[in-house]
């Protein structure tokens, strides 16, 4: 769809390359007195994609947001790619969402039809995903924001965290990385067509499918990748699991010319955020290239799902997977260490 307005010009930043980074998000959160609550099974001190609180011994409710200011100029795929993103926090849990609200910021520039083209967008995702949006809450700003609060609910033991990891277990990835890259060369006209509308694509396809077929499986963690790239979230789930994480860096999928664009210097500034936060617990034990490595760091806007499962369904999983979901690969693999790590092979 053509659009007189420039979504992405009427923002500073793109996407989920607008985060704050995680470091400096722990340094704000430290030393909060906050209630606490034995039925809340994840808060936001554990670094995981949404809070989880237990209802009762069958349902737990699983909530989270997610917003950002607009990375594609097209206003219904970006509030489309928006819902996606919030949605798949959900999905990474385990969960099935249900309920959301709409988050919306109105800058001055934008007409009536945009916004709505905005709304259509994230409504169209919902319903594919079944979610109800009952509601919501719209702002004037200097900027476009868009983005949904989404509730889900799943069995209270079959919740997946991204900090469950055990030694042994193999890694898929099932969207491929650079879309941060791909979407920041697309701002200067850099950007090869064919390569940007699979990345669209891609960015606006739920995780549903994934999401269906892993709860099928013992998996042992779980996290979507999104801004704080392939790294941040690898850092996480290893520091939250107390192991140690393999990436067999040429095995792991990533959008044609990413690494071509990176080596050039067009890297989104949330890869620089990103490395700060990442790079101490990352160990270069192979031949793997500074470009590829940004490609690693690249903010991930609607990314896919990095899921930790046990070796002795890894086959099985993959190929009911691929069926569905054909970009997953198998990236890495979990190892035992005093000290984790993230080995980039």
């Amino acid at each position: 769809m053509e659009t007189e307005i420039k979504m992405t010009k009427l923002a500073s930043c793109a996407g989920c390359g607008a985060k704050v980074g995680a470091g400096t998000l722990s340094r704000l959160l430290e030393g909060f007195e906050t209630v606490t609550d034995e039925r809340l099974i994840v808060g936001y001190d554990r670094s995981d994609d949404a809070s989880v609180y237990m209802i009762d011994s069958e349902t737990a409710l699983i909530q989270t947001t997610d917003f950002f200011p607009p990375i594609v100029d097209d206003p219904y795929l970006y509030g489309r790619i928006a819902a996606v993103n919030a949605i798949s926090d959900i999905y990474a849990m385990g969960g099935e969402p249900r309920l959301a609200l709409n988050i919306l910021c109105v800058a001055d520039a934008m007409d009536d039809k945009s916004v709505r083209e905005i709304l259509r967008g994230g409504y169209d995702a919902a319903r594919e995903a079944g979610v109800i949006i009952s509601g919501g809450h719209t702002i004037k700003g200097a900027e476009p924001i868009y983005g949904l609060s989404v509730s889900g609910f799943a069995h209270p033991d079959r919740i997946l965290k991204n900090c469950g990891t055990k030694p042994g277990d193999i890694l898929i990835l099932t969207k491929p990385l650079g879309a941060g890259i791909i979407t920041t060369a697309a701002k200067a006209d850099l950007a090869d067509k064919n390569t940007l509308e699979k990345v669209y694509e891609k960015m606006a396809a739920l995780n549903r499918k994934a999401r269906d077929i892993m709860v099928k499986y013992p998996v042992s963690a779980c996290t979507d990748v999104t801004g704080f790239g392939l790294m941040g979230h690898c850092f996480e789930m290893a520091q939250g699991s107390g192991c140690s994480i393999h990436i067999l860096s040429r095995k792991v999928p990533h959008y044609s010319d990413a690494a071509e664009l990176a080596a050039m210097g067009i890297v989104p500034e949330g890869a620089y955020r990103n490395r700060n936060y990442a790079e101490r617990g990352v160990c270069v034990t192979g031949d793997v290239s500074l470009a590829i490595q940004d490609v690693f760091y690249d903010p991930q806007t609607s990314g896919g799902l990095l899921i930790a499962v046990p070796p002795e369904c890894s086959d099985a999983f993959l190929s009911e997977m691929k069926a569905d979901v054909p970009d997953a690969e198998v990236i890495g693999y979990v190892s035992a260490e005093k000290e984790y790590r993230i080995y980039l092979e």
